[in-house]
């Protein structure tokens, strides 16, 4: 065998199929999915750059019910595209830690910042600065890159964040 190659190579062939497997938590798998199929069909479709899920060259993507998740493509660009794609939606928001957002939505009673591709949350008014604030257009604008602390969820499930509390 040493007369072939010396060595073991490496890196596997570009050509090469390969498999990557990891764990989310199970409740996520169906925000993983979407409606309808709709948000693994766009990752699937966007990461390998495709018209249809059918094509041969789509990475391919299995959820089981226990939140593993097994990811099979030639490019490994595509997987670990497709592999952080996945793992944004089903990443958890921390109680009280301290996030980078961007605005993208300002309404009278606050503003809409997304925390990563999925995850979006509300910084309410009185939150967003130390002092009293009318209007949020005052001090945030779509497109902002904010601080932001997570304050947990609300009995709905909705995501609330704190600019004022980022601050500190």
């Amino acid at each position: 065998m040493e007369g072939a190659i010396p060595e073991p190579r490496k890196e596997v062939s570009k050509y090469a199929p390969k498999v990557v497997t990891f764990k989310i938590n199970p409740d996520k798998i169906k925000e993983v999915i979407g409606k309808g199929g709709d948000t693994i069909t766009n990752i699937i479709l966007e990461c390998s750059n495709v018209e249809s899920v059918n094509d041969v060259n789509a990475v391919k993507v299995d959820l089981a019910d226990d939140g593993t998740v097994t990811i099979y493509h030639m490019d490994k660009d595509i997987i670990e595209k497709t592999t952080q794609r996945i793992k944004d939606i089903a990443r958890e928001v921390e109680d009280g830690k301290v996030y980078n957002a961007k605005v993208v939505k300002v309404e009278d009673f606050g503003c809409f910042v997304q925390l990563w591709p999925g995850c979006e949350g509300l910084v309410h008014v009185s939150q967003l600065a130390n002092e009293r604030v009318e209007k949020p257009s005052d001090v945030v604008k779509v497109g902002d890159e904010i601080l932001v602390k997570s304050l947990g969820y609300d009995k709905k499930g909705r995501l609330n964040l704190s600019r004022k509390d980022a601050l500190k």
